[in-house]
């Protein structure tokens, strides 16, 4: 049952991060096999890092059908443009949900290999996050995790809560589905409320207020 639900949230994760990389690559006008390789990218990307990390097996070198879920992806995004074109925050919503599972696949993974928890949050959050970065940096926009927005620090919150749930003694898939909860939420309120990790300040701006 766990391994079944576990296999869900990837696929679904792997989707909605794949249509989030896709979608941007079609604003930039990509061509197909440019907006497939930064989907590809932003699907996999964290988490072949964290397998590099953990000296574990690229996932995604086992297994086929991450390329063949990208594929999917790109297709549908091909066939619903419109649609997805009228839906503003279409980008957001399919990059915050695959931030919240991708979060869980990495805390999970990092503890069957049993690494502790602290590890497992900061897996967790390579897992979330860098895929997103490796997006921005190949459509040549300032990745959004070193932005005021809200984004790596969901991912840790989320991680936390995990842990938060586990130490009562809850089941994994509660623990999985409060995590993912957690960092949509956050993310969520973040943008409504307009929430914003403090920008540092440099020394020209320091230099031009005296």
């Amino acid at each position: 049952m766990e391994s079944l639900f576990l296999l869900i949230v990837e696929i679904v994760g792997t989707i909605a991060f794949a249509i989030s990389g896709i979608r941007l690559a079609a604003a930039k006008k990509f061509d197909w096999f440019g907006a497939y390789t930064v989907g590809l990218a932003t699907a996999i990307g964290g988490g072949t890092f964290r397998d590099i990390l953990l000296n574990a097996p690229i996932f995604w070198m086992h297994n086929g059908w991450y390329l063949g879920v990208t594929g999917l992806s790109l297709a549908a995004v091909i066939v619903f443009k419109k649609s997805l074109v009228r839906l503003h925050n279409t980008i957001f919503i399919f990059d915050t949900i695959g931030l919240a599972l991708f979060v869980v696949i990495g805390i999970q993974k990092t503890l069957t290999y049993g690494y502790p928890m602290w590890a497992a949050i900061m897996m967790g959050t390579i897992t979330g996050a860098l895929g997103g970065v490796i997006r921005d940096i190949l459509i040549n926009e300032v990745p959004l995790i070193f932005r005021k927005d809200v984004y790596a620090t969901a991912c840790i919150m989320g991680g936390i809560i995990f842990w938060v749930i586990s130490e009562l003694g809850c089941s994994s898939i509660v623990q999985q589905l409060v995590c993912s909860a957690t960092v949509i939420v956050i993310r969520i309120l973040a943008a409504r409320y307009n929430w914003s990790i403090p920008i540092l300040r440099g020394y020209a701006d320091s230099k031009n207020d005296i």
